[in-house]
């Protein structure tokens, strides 16, 4: 008897990316990490793209950054219930750490500050997105992590695997289709996206100074206008 899918959200995938839509009833999704300009995307990596899509992946992109990039990434996943498995491969992006930060999301999640706990990466901040959102990443979807190590082979045998009706080995996971999510999809669009968030104030004592700056600016240009018309 067949299994029973979900529906996506009416938005999915509510974000635009560098990935390939396959199967909206998949119950994977595959994720490489980019180590280079958008412009001179090694073939290796668009290879490892398009088997995972080709593999029966219910998305198959890329991921270069550890705030922007993972927040467009938990938005696009969380609107479909079908996905249940993520699977990271790719090497790792310099400087920013990126599949550092998504290996650390999963079992630590967010500070109050909503800085991904537990990683060195380079301004692991999710701003753009609520605590709701990583919650239901990390309830919904398990990491499968094959970084350094995920060649078309293995991203094949990955996919097949969480496709599969009882539970089968593979590199330490037991896999299989567990169905869809039980709660409804997230329309999860970023709105009022801060692309460099962590260069705003942090915590009280930032944030006063820079409302007492603002206030002083305003007093200052009330001034200006007002000596003008005199």
């Amino acid at each position: 008897m067949e299994m029973e899918k979900a529906s996506c959200h009416p938005d999915y995938p509510p974000e635009e990316g560098r990935y390939i839509r396959g199967n909206d009833k998949s119950p994977v999704a595959v994720v490489i990490i980019l180590n280079h300009d958008e412009d001179k995307i090694p073939p290796e990596i668009e290879m490892l793209v398009r088997t995972g899509a080709e593999s029966g992946a219910a998305l198959s992109g890329t991921l270069q950054t550890p705030n922007i990039g993972i927040e467009k990434l938990i938005c696009n996943l969380v609107a479909n219930p079908n996905i249940r498995y993520l699977i990271l491969s790719g090497p790792e992006s310099e400087g920013h750490h990126t599949g550092e930060a998504l290996k650390a999301l999963f079992p630590n999640g967010i500070d109050q500050e909503k800085y991904i706990i537990g990683t060195d990466a380079l301004h692991p901040l999710l701003y753009n997105i609520s605590l709701e959102f990583v919650e239901r990443l990390r309830k919904q979807i398990t990491l499968i992590d094959l970084q350094f190590k995920g060649s078309r082979e293995m991203i094949r045998k990955a996919v097949w695997s969480c496709y599969q009706e009882k539970p089968v080995d593979f590199e330490g996971y037991k896999l299989y289709d567990p169905g869809p999510y039980e709660e409804p999809p997230l329309s999860g669009k970023i709105t009022d996206r801060v692309s460099e968030a962590w260069k705003l104030p942090q915590g009280e004592h930032e944030k006063r100074a820079v409302d007492k700056m603002h206030t002083l600016i305003e007093v200052l240009r009330k001034r200006k206008r007002k000596s003008k018309k005199e």
